[in-house]
């Protein structure tokens, strides 16, 4: 299974909102730049997927932008690979193998069962990984620290 870079961009997303002022919206401009080199019309389509999701706010206006929706330690790696990717599902189960084993009977509808229980079992578990790694905890992980800083993006002047 391969997840899509907008994943990458979407954490980066999360991670810039989750660290913004919560006075002051970020500028889509502003995500734009700091994604430099990504489309800003697929940038669009990612926040759009994470507004819709219900892990980012739009606020319209003159000093509108984007706000998580949500504190950073109640959003997880699980909400946000599902926002951009969908339900994580590995074994696409197309019946082959009873397709296949057909001459076999039973044994080949027994033998897609098990394939497909173990998978079932895999996503689970992966599901539940993501599901206990919160955006506060990557950040605090990345710092080094247990606080996330307060920046307003909109006034950060690269240099």
């Amino acid at each position: 299974m391969n997840l899509t870079k907008g994943l990458e961009q979407a954490v980066c997303i999360i991670t810039l909102l989750a660290t913004q002022d919560k006075k002051f919206p970020i500028a889509s401009h502003i995500i734009n730049q700091r994604l430099e080199g990504a489309s800003p019309s697929y940038v669009k389509k990612i926040i759009r997927k994470l507004v819709v999701n219900g892990l980012v706010t739009s606020v319209s206006g003159s000093n509108g932008g984007f706000l998580l929706a949500k504190k950073p330690e109640e959003v997880n790696l699980l909400e946000v690979v599902e926002a951009l990717e969908g339900p994580i599902v590995t074994y696409p189960n197309t019946g082959m193998i009873n397709q296949v084993f057909s001459d076999m009977g039973p044994t080949a509808n027994q033998g897609e069962k098990v394939l497909t229980e173990v998978f079932r079992q895999a996503d689970e578990q992966y599901t539940n990984l993501l599901r206990q790694q919160t955006v506060a905890h990557l950040i605090y992980e990345s710092l080094g620290r247990r606080e996330i800083p307060v920046i307003n993006w909109n006034e950060v002047i690269e240099s």
